[in-house]
C-alpha cells in the first residue's frame, strides 16, 4: 500500500479543524497527522507529527500564520503550506503576504453551505496531491493514453515522466510580437514577482496574465506587482487599451478576451462559465490571443495544477506565434506546462530564472 500523505492542520477554530479532519479523512490517500491551535503549537508539533503538508490559517492568537511562515523560513523547513484565507480585502492582502513568504497556494474558507464545503474538500485534495507527492505518477502508456487521460487535476499532475525534448516543436523564425499572454496558477504569484520586475520599461508589447485567483484578490495582487515593477500593472477593466509597457491581470471570476477595434486593440472582461474549472481561464486567454493577434503573439504557460491553457496555447503555435513553457525543476506544480508540452504545443522550455530574459530576447530582439 502506498504511503499516505500526512496533513497537519493549524487553525484556532475548533470547528474548522474538525471540518477539515472529517472531510479530508474521507480520502484513502490522506492521513490527518494532527492539528494545532496556532503557529506556536504547530512548530512544536512538527518533529513529532512529521507532516508532508501543512494547512495554515492566517489570523490566530500568539503566533499567526505570517509569523509561522517567517519562522518556517528562518528554520529552513521545506514542508509545503496551503493557506486557508478569508474573503475580505484584508484577507487578500495578508494572503499575498503569505504567498510572498513561501506558501505554495491558498484556498478560501468554506462559507458553510454543503456546496462550499464540498468544493473546498475537492480543491484541497487536488492541492495536497499535487504539492505533497510531486514524484508520484500514474502507471500509463503516455503516448497512447494522453488524449483520454484528463479525468481530473489529480491524474493530470501524476502523469509519468517523459523526455520532453521529444515533444518540443521547431521555432523557425520569430515574428514581430504585439502581445505576450501568460497563463499561470499554483506558485504563480511568486513566479510573477520574479519575472515582471526584470522587464524593462521600454518593453514594446503589452502583457496579459491569467493567474488563477478568486474575485477580490486580483486587484490587490496587481497593486502589489505595480509597486515592484518598471511596467505599469493593473487589474484589467473592460475596454482597456492594449498599450506597450502595461501589464493586465485578469480579474477573478471573469474571463478576459481581446477585441480588435478600428483605432486600437482592447481587453474585454466577460462573465461566463468556468473553463477547465477556472474563471479566469488560460485557455480562454490563449484562444483569444490567437484569434486577434495571429502570429504576432507569445503564449507562455507556467507553473500550475491541471491542464488549463495546455490545449489552446496550441492555437498560438498554429498561427505562427511563439509558445513557451516553464520547466519542471522550477515549477511548483508541473501540471499545466507539462500537458502543453506533451500535447506538442510548445517550442521553448525555460527555467523561471531565464523566463524574463527569454521574453525580452524574443519581443525586443527577435532571438532566443
Amino acid at each position: 500500500m502506498d504511503k499516505k500523505i500526512r496533513v497537519m492542520i493549524i487553525d484556532d477554530s475548533a470547528l474548522m479543524r474538525n471540518l477539515l479532519t472529517r472531510t479530508l479523512g474521507e480520502y484513502d490517500q490522506i492521513e490527518i497527522a494532527g492539528t494545532a491551535i496556532n503557529g506556536k503549537f504547530g512548530l512544536k508539533k512538527l518533529d513529532k507529527l512529521e507532516p508532508d503538508i501543512i494547512i495554515l490559517d492566517l489570523e490566530m492568537p500568539e503566533m499567526n500564520g505570517i509569523d509561522f511562515l517567517k519562522e518556517r523560513e528562518r528554520l529552513g523547513i521545506k514542508i509545503p503550506v496551503i493557506i486557508l484565507s478569508a474573503h475580505a480585502q484584508k484577507g487578500a492582502k495578508i494572503t499575498l503576504d503569505a504567498l510572498a513568504l513561501g506558501a505554495s497556494d491558498f484556498i478560501l474558507k468554506p462559507s458553510g453551505t454543503d456546496k462550499s464545503i464540498g468544493d473546498t474538500k475537492r480543491i484541497l485534495y487536488e492541492m495536497i496531491s499535487a504539492l505533497a507527492k510531486p514524484g508520484s505518477y500514474l502507471s500509463v502508456d503516455i503516448k497512447n493514453k494522453i488524449p483520454n487521460l484528463y479525468k481530473n487535476d489529480f491524474e493530470v499532475n501524476k502523469l509519468p515522466e517523459v523526455d520532453i525534448s521529444d515533444y518540443l516543436q521547431p521555432l523557425n523564425n520569430i515574428p514581430k510580437i504585439d502581445i505576450v499572454s501568460i497563463g499561470i496558477s499554483t506558485g504563480g504569484p511568486n513566479a510573477l514577482r520574479k519575472i515582471l520586475p526584470l522587464i524593462p520599461e521600454d518593453f514594446p508589447a503589452p502583457i496579459a496574465i491569467v493567474q488563477h485567483m478568486p474575485s477580490g484578490f486580483t486587484n490587490e495582487f496587481a497593486k502589489n506587482l505595480d509597486g515592484i515593477c518598471k511596467l505599469s500593472v493593473k487589474e484589467a477593466s473592460d475596454n482597456d487599451i492594449l498599450k506597450p509597457g502595461r501589464v493586465f491581470i485578469a480579474p477573478g471570476a471573469t474571463h478576459i478576451r481581446f477585441e480588435q477595434k478600428k483605432l486600437a486593440n482592447v481587453i474585454r472582461v466577460e462573465k461566463g462559465n468556468p473553463v477547465n474549472g477556472h474563471m479566469p481561464s488560460c485557455d480562454v486567454l490563449f484562444e483569444s490571443t490567437a484569434e486577434v493577434f495571429g502570429k504576432n503573439a507569445v503564449g507562455c504557460i507556467m507553473t500550475g495544477m491541471g491542464k488549463d491553457g495546455a490545449d489552446k496555447i496550441g492555437n498560438i503555435l498554429k498561427q505562427g506565434g511563439v509558445t513557451i513553457a516553464q520547466d519542471q525543476k522550477t515549477s511548483i506544480v508541473f501540471g499545466m506546462p507539462k500537458i502543453a508540452i506533451l500535447n506538442k504545443n510548445i517550442q521553448i522550455v525555460r527555467s523561471l530564472d531565464m523566463m524574463a530574459q527569454t521574453l525580452i530576447n524574443i519581443v525586443m530582439y527577435s532571438k532566443i
